[in-house]
């Protein structure tokens, strides 16, 4: 099948990404990343979204950004224009999504899917979190946390590396204040600067920390493709 990646340069797309391309009928010929105006989207990361263009590169695989306003519902109006599109234009079969627990974004994806009768592939779907965690880390991601929004994450733990001792903190939470270890229902936020089909990393040059009350995002000011 020729595949398009909903794309927003986290964790999940990225795995999601690896896992369908590994299945020898599937051909990856284009990224798409929807540009949220509204911080708080339902459906869409926001954190660090603009770095999908160096990843795209990096990846060496085209990329199709779109920007939404953001407003519940009317976004996915937004998703379905620009998957009709592409669809077009890479004679699509299918899309895959990093969905992995949220009945909201999946569900939502699904009936845009088969509207344009084309496949909806969530390799992800239902695996358990602390394993797709440990795949990451399996499978030599470099992951940093590039946002946090739940108690009892501070800021300490923006720009982290995801590594073994993370995602053990990460566990422990969960069993202590029933958190996702994953960040399924929106406690982190997550930018991939290197996986094994990367064919350059990225290196970040400048960033900061913007901390508000509970919640922050770490800001990938400047970054650049470097060979590995």
């Amino acid at each position: 099948m020729r595949l398009g990646v909903l794309f927003s340069g986290g964790k999940d797309s990225c795995l999601a990404l690896m896992k369908a391309s590994e299945i020898k009928e599937n051909t990856i010929v284009c990224l798409i990343s929807i540009l949220s105006k509204n911080k708080e989207s339902f459906m869409f990361h926001t954190p660090n979204i603009e770095i999908t263009k160096l990843q795209a590169k990096a990846l060496e695989i085209p990329l199709v950004q779109k920007i939404t306003e953001g407003i519940k519902e009317e976004e996915l109006e937004d998703l379905e224009n620009v998957i009709k599109e592409v669809k077009k234009k890479y004679k699509l079969d299918g899309i895959v999504t990093g969905a992995l627990a949220s009945v909201y974004q999946a569900s939502r994806i699904q009936k845009i899917c088969d509207k344009l009768r084309i496949k909806c592939v969530n390799p992800l779907w239902q695996k358990d979190q602390e394993d797709v965690l440990n795949e990451i880390i399996k499978n030599k991601f470099e992951v940093i946390i590039s946002g946090v929004f739940a108690y009892p994450l501070d800021e300490k733990w923006l720009g982290k590396k995801i590594d073994r001792e993370i995602i053990e903190k990460l566990v422990k939470l969960k069993e202590k204040y029933q958190t996702n270890p994953a960040g399924e229902g929106g406690e982190i936020e997550t930018t991939v600067l290197d996986a094994p089909f990367f064919k350059k990393r990225i290196e970040i040059t400048s960033s900061e920390n913007k901390w508000d009350r509970n919640s922050g995002i770490f800001i990938i000011k400047k970054a650049k493709l470097i060979d590995k």
